[in-house]
């Protein structure tokens, strides 16, 4: 007899106790994967019963992640690990640089579109912070600009990566709730784009306030300028190649990220890469597949736990019983999120709570592609939110000599410029739809 039964215990209430007991494993540091899976399993065993919830445990974790959908990932990530391997990044700065530092604040605003640049072939946050903190933050501080500044820009420009398409993120929203990946990677793009802008903006207003922050930087020729294009041509490749065989409809978001790691590749021999280079791109690109794998056995054990427990359909009836506007709830929504973005991973984040959200949010007649973007917007913001903000701690563990506190300090700023744009998303939400819905199929 399952424990439920013999306890008299209604599904629902196991179901609410699981998450409970996840929460709690999750901020006494149980690593997100490890707590799902076990709380899952004994989920599914205390409703089921043994023989049915240990079958279902050992089945589920392969027959979701077996789909061909989610093959889209380690292509995405290996773009990434080609580009920075070879070398190719410095030449996307230098180009930036040249482009934009006769603005005021010059060599930041080349960073943010560096760092959108590299989004674009990268779709991890984190290694976007990584490689720039190395590039960027050194340049920055030679030409006298605040450290605060400097690695704010980094920081907050490292989370571009979470919508500029190829977006890994946007690729497990896409699997989780069952939508068009190619939909969501192009919904991502416009949105992205925006943020680099609004974040340019910024700069400029601000060192136009306080000319202390940045002073003047090097200006450079018509020449010099179309000269540093050349360079480039890797990344503008993998984007032309990503949109338009998405777009178009000629190649599914697998083969378009085949076709650019393979172009990638090419390039990176081109521009010197050798065997180590090659052999450690390979290898972090499995480390991390793994990792994310790893994460999403475990959560699909909860999640199937969550279903038989009922709790995703009584959510999406308590929120559309609710007497207040539906845009009400989409905002208490978003405010939770930036809540559990503060302890929790963006992958982890999701993972947990998209099965019981977003049933709900589809309830109250939200278009799924939109909410995705916002969500993924609002793991955007997490990722440079105390006390957890991931890409804080990469740049301060790139550059220890600029302390923790001054980093967090320095995306205020943005992230003031973030919750704007998640704003202006809600208000304007053909900012989102427009581009995939214009999408061929």
């Amino acid at each position: 007899m399952p424990l439920v039964e013999y306890l008299e215990m209604e599904p629902i209430d196991a179901g609410l106790i699981g998450a409970g007991v996840l929460l709690v494993l999750v901020f006494l540091g149980v690593r997100v994967f490890l707590a799902a899976a076990i709380v899952g399993l004994l989920g599914l065993i205390a409703l089921l019963g043994w023989e049915a919830g240990a079958g279902m445990a050992g089945t589920v974790p392969h027959s979701k992640s077996a789909a061909y959908e989610l093959s889209v990932l380690p292509m995405f990530i290996l773009i990434g690990y080609f580009a920075f391997h070879a070398g190719l990044t410095d030449a996307l700065f230098d180009s930036a640089r040249k482009w934009w530092s006769w603005l005021p604040g010059g060599l930041a605003v080349a960073t943010v579109f560096a760092t959108a640049g590299f989004a674009a072939v990268s779709g991890a946050s984190t290694a976007t912070a990584a490689v720039f903190s190395r590039i960027a933050i050194p340049e920055m501080l030679k030409n006298g600009y605040d450290k605060r500044l400097a690695a704010g820009v980094v920081a907050a420009g490292g989370t571009l990566a979470s919508l500029i398409p190829p977006s890994g993120i946007l690729v497990l929203y896409a699997i989780i709730v069952e939508e068009s990946v190619g939909k969501l990677l192009l919904a991502g793009f416009v949105p992205g784009i925006m943020s680099a802008v609004i974040y340019a903006v910024l700069i400029v207003g601000r060192v136009m306030i306080t000319p202390e922050m940045a002073p003047p930087s090097q200006t450079y020729t018509w020449g010099e300028r179309f000269r540093s294009i050349p360079g480039t041509a890797p990344i503008i490749a993998v984007v032309a190649i990503i949109i338009s065989a998405i777009y178009g409809g000629w190649a599914t978001p697998t083969e378009a990220g085949a076709l650019g790691a393979f172009v990638v590749f090419v390039m990176a021999l081109i521009h010197g890469m050798r065997g180590k280079q090659f052999r450690d791109a390979l290898f972090e690109t499995a480390k991390l597949t793994v990792m994310i794998f790893s994460i999403i056995w475990g959560v699909l054990l909860f999640v199937r736990f969550l279903g038989f427990a009922g709790l995703p359909d009584a959510f999406a009836e308590f929120i559309a019983g609710l007497d207040m506007p539906p845009i009400m709830i989409i905002i208490m929504i978003l405010l939770g999120y930036m809540v559990l973005g503060m302890f929790m991973d963006a992958i982890g984040m999701l993972l947990l709570t998209l099965p019981v959200v977003y049933p709900a949010v589809i309830g109250l007649g939200y278009d799924p592609i939109w909410f995705g973007i916002i969500v993924v917007k609002m793991v955007e913001i997490c990722l440079i939110t105390p006390p957890i903000g991931l890409n804080c701690y990469v740049v301060n563990g790139v550059r220890p000599d600029i302390p923790l506190e001054e980093i967090f300090k320095g995306i205020g700023p943005f992230f003031i410029a973030d919750i704007a744009t998640v704003a202006l998303l809600l208000a304007v939400p053909e900012i989102i739809t427009f581009l995939p819905n214009m999408m061929i199929n």
